[in-house]
């Protein structure tokens, strides 16, 4: 079994991810409190979820060529700092159209986040990212947790939601000031590859199969009866060897840098959808708790977090679960548990118990992302740069698309019938991991 070393550059990026959960789960409660104030429609509304796309389509697009030019860590950094400016942007303007060009401009730098952290992660821990990149999310969660129980305070203390901007800033500075006065530093680049010819050990338990030159996904991992197998070191992308010089999920050949396999793109879709599913809830849940489940505005904000809580349990345990099974049975037991608490929150009119299925949907949601991103990365070989950015691209589509259907059917019908859109994403969602699960199999070994 895998070993996760959690060491201080893995704790800052841990940190790291979490600034970006911080603001990323506290937006959400915040869109209703901004649809009453500038007085619009839920469709309207919900642009600031299309803020968040177009940010992150750009944000996909600059990371490689920051990382490229700068280093990873450094544009992680630059990133956070991209973050900071925004989010102050936000909490002093006031009209649609300064709101959603400050959400863009968030959501562009924190998508150069989230790639950094998960390419970065995805190097240091080989064999052991898929935990490791669960744990990171699981931060990413925690910090959630946070902000929507900070708006519920504030606007119940009649000081509205933006407060939360500067608790941001100030939380982005004061990691880079620990990260100052320890020292710790995210590597820059991916670690160099071992010597031509040198024997790389391939963990047995790897269910992703390796990735050759034509991009299309082939049998050549170990299956699990084999304790290893060894491939020349000049096979493996410099991206999945950390510094054990194990590759990381098993990838045991490169692809090709200027292609990326099919099963990248199905755990792309896959992405798109799931992150459908996370915006909508992140969204519109305050407004389905307090029209359906008669909460008040400050504590249909504050109960968001509900969802959030349930992530950040579910990723603990997902940390460790992902070390012990391969993670398609484990993304299709996540979704089922996300259809029975979605299930128990949709039919609930009393409060306490809509909430209680926004925890079990939470515990759900918890392993959609990480296990994605780690096939995606580990399947894409030497483009994982390149694959990190596309991945960007996925929430991008998700987050444009979905919140302005779910709030334009929302118009229509009330928040509570259009959130039947949600079961809809899941079941998409399932067919998607059924299909990567097909592509990534692995055959029979050779005698």
């Amino acid at each position: 079994m895998p070993r996760l070393i959690r060491d201080r550059f893995t704790w800052l990026t841990y940190a790291q991810l979490g600034l970006w959960g911080f603001f990323l789960y506290g937006f959400g409660p915040v869109v209703p409190l901004l649809r009453d104030e500038q007085g619009t429609s839920a469709a309207v509304a919900g642009l600031h979820s299309t803020g968040i796309a177009v940010g992150a389509l750009a944000g996909g697009a600059l990371f490689a060529p920051v990382a490229r030019r700068l280093g990873r860590g450094p544009a992680i950094w630059l990133g956070l700092a991209g973050v900071a400016a925004g989010v102050t942007a936000l909490g002093l303007l006031r009209p649609l159209p300064a709101t959603l060009a400050a959400v863009a401009v968030i959501a562009t730098f924190g998508m150069m986040v989230v790639s950094g952290v998960s390419v970065v992660l995805t190097a240091r821990h080989g064999t052991a990212a898929p935990a490791a990149l669960t744990e990171a999310n699981a931060a990413c969660a925690g910090m959630g947790i946070l902000a929507p129980l900070t708006i519920g305070l504030t606007v119940d203390a009649g000081l509205g939601w933006r407060p939360l901007m500067a608790v941001e800033v100030g939380l982005i500075t004061l990691v880079a000031l620990a990260a100052l006065t320890f020292r710790v530093r995210v590597p820059q680049r991916a670690p160099a590859v071992a010597a031509a010819g040198t024997p790389v050990p391939v963990a047995a338990s790897t269910r992703v199969p390796a990735v050759p030159a034509s991009g299309v996904s082939e049998a050549a991992v170990s299956a699990p009866s084999v304790s290893a197998s060894a491939v020349p070191a000049s096979a493996v992308p410099a991206s999945a060897v950390p510094a054990s010089g194990v590759p990381a999920s098993g990838v045991t050949a490169a692809g090709s840098a200027g292609r990326l396999p099919r099963a990248y793109w199905i755990a792309w879709a896959l992405m798109s959808v799931t992150g459908s599913i996370e915006v909508c809830l992140s969204l519109w849940t305050a407004d389905v708790l307090r029209t359906h489940a008669g909460l008040s505005a400050g504590g249909a904000s504050a109960a968001v977090a509900a969802i959030v809580c349930g992530m950040f349990a579910g990723r603990i345990a997902g940390g460790r679960a992902a070390l012990r099974w391969p993670p398609v049975p484990l993304l299709l037991g996540a979704l089922t548990v996300s259809l029975a608490g979605f299930a128990l929150f949709w039919v609930s009119t009393v409060g306490w118990l809509a909430v209680t299925g926004l925890v079990v949907l939470g515990l759900g949601n918890a392993l959609h992302y990480p296990l994605a991103i780690s096939i995606a990365l580990a399947v894409a070989g030497p483009a994982a740069d390149k694959a990190a950015g596309w991945s960007a691209y996925s929430m991008g589509v998700g987050f444009g698309i979905a919140p302005v259907a779910l709030g334009w059917v929302a118009d229509g019908f009330g928040p509570h019938p259009a959130f039947l859109l949600l079961p809809a994403f899941i079941a998409v969602a399932v067919l998607l991991t059924v299909r990567l699960g097909r592509a990534l199999r692995p055959a029979a070994l050779p005698a």
